[in-house]
């Protein structure tokens, strides 16, 4: 068996994961909610909207200071929808299955024994001041 023949392996094992079946499931939930589409359509129009008041050479303060808000109180109400709660949740356990593989795939590549790669603490510094967070 050859290289591409194992990546395609690990591909239909990454699919097969509980926390890509449940991105995807959260994923899926919000594109088909409507109320959550329009919400976040509404937070794209604003928030360009807001961008180009503070693109202006004389810039409205007020009309800044309103937009903001309304951007504020639209995104506010996005991340408290049930359903993208579900989503981020999922999101962080996605981007963690994610960040294993790569990391278990890139120091293979360089050269590391892959099966004393431990992902949750591969490149740590012992510094927890550069660190993203451990696993």
């Amino acid at each position: 068996m050859n290289v591409l023949e194992l990546a395609r392996q690990l591909g239909h094992a990454i699919q097969q994961d509980d926390r890509y079946i449940a991105y995807t499931l959260a994923k899926q939930a919000n594109d088909e909610d409507e109320a959550l589409q329009n919400l976040i359509q509404a937070f794209e129009l604003k928030r360009m909207e807001l961008q180009m008041a503070l693109g202006k050479e004389e810039k409205d303060q007020e009309a800044i200071a309103q937009l903001n808000d309304v951007v504020k109180e639209i995104y506010q109400r996005i991340m408290q929808s049930p359903k993208m709660m579900v989503y981020n949740a999922a999101k962080q356990g996605y981007d963690q299955l994610q960040n294993e593989v790569n990391t278990i795939i890139s120091m293979s590549l360089s050269g590391a024994d892959p099966d004393q790669i431990d992902p949750e603490t591969a490149g740590c510094t012992g510094s927890c001041s550069t660190c993203g967070g451990c696993g």
